[in-house]
């Protein structure tokens, strides 16, 4: 009876090994990264895409290297060589992706050994990818990390009751959550919750009047960031007035622009806090 077991567990290891090396097709769900091909002879053995993430790039800074952080919608490559195919070296690995993206207008800022990290401009995002491989087994392996860098959407909005928290403690307070199209006052979709937070604000408070500024961050020219801001605020404003149901008379929108920064402007992340939209309470007395 053991060795009738031991027969059947042998066979059914076989059986998972075989499955496991003949099945070369690209795992579920996958697809290429648009206008990044593969190298011939590869199928798609890992794949992960995440809306939010970061990967640390190694840079060229003079005749050093330094690591930068880039944090967007992140994607997560493995591809492996299929049974038959010719193996590449290493080096025309890394020299045709290398080739491609300078082709489609875009730098290599590191290449070693295994690793090389390149950027690219696709319409309006700013691509990042680092290609690698090593030798496995089967073959030579190749991996690609890219991330399209943006900042984070504020998935979370503070509700009336934190927003009249915020205006009774300092009389002003800065709403996250209200997005534009880049460069544009045009509101997205995704605005919805934070500007029905502050229509519910006002129609609790029917005293209350306020300010509604726009800021940006200092990208670009000074007075067309006062412009933009000042029509983002204006936005902000008839959305709620169209939308929402509140007076127009309850609100006064204002432009400041780039000149009341909350944080540094050397960083991603500082300038997403600047990108913002404020209540300022309008109380004489």
């Amino acid at each position: 009876m053991k060795t009738i077991l031991r027969s059947f567990l042998i066979a059914l290891a076989a059986a998972a090994f075989a499955s496991t090396a003949f099945c070369q097709d690209d795992v579920a769900g996958s697809k290429d990264y648009p206008g990044v091909s593969r190298m011939p002879g590869y199928f798609v053995y890992e794949y992960t895409e995440l809306p939010f993430d970061a990967y640390t790039y190694t840079v060229k800074d003079g005749n050093n290297t330094k690591e930068v952080k880039v944090e967007g919608h992140k994607y997560d490559f493995r591809y492996n060589l299929k049974d038959g195919a010719s193996m590449p070296s290493g080096l025309q690995i890394l020299r045709n992706f290398e080739n491609a993206v300078r082709t489609a207008g875009g730098q290599v800022l590191y290449e070693g050994d295994d690793t090389a990290t390149m950027r690219m401009k696709k319409v309006d995002k700013e691509v990042w990818m680092e290609v690698s491989h090593s030798n496995i087994p089967s073959g030579m392996c190749i991996y690609l990390r890219i991330v399209e860098k943006e900042g984070m959407k504020q998935e979370v909005v503070m509700d009336a009751a934190a927003i009249t928290q915020g205006l009774s403690e300092s009389g002003e307070v800065a709403i996250y959550g209200i997005y534009f199209d880049t460069g544009k006052s045009d509101l997205q979709p995704e605005s919805g919750p934070a500007l029905g937070e502050i229509a519910k604000l006002l129609k609790d408070q029917p005293q209350l009047k306020v300010f509604v500024v726009g800021h940006t961050d200092m990208v670009g020219d000074p007075a067309a960031n006062v412009k933009l801001s000042q029509a983002r605020a204006q936005a902000v404003v008839t959305a709620l007035v169209t939308k929402n149901g509140v007076a127009s008379a309850r609100m006064i929108p204002f432009g400041a622009g780039p000149y009341a920064p909350v944080a540094t402007n050397r960083s991603e992340d500082g300038r997403a806090k600047n990108r913002r939209v404020e209540l300022v309470e309008i109380a004489t007395n």
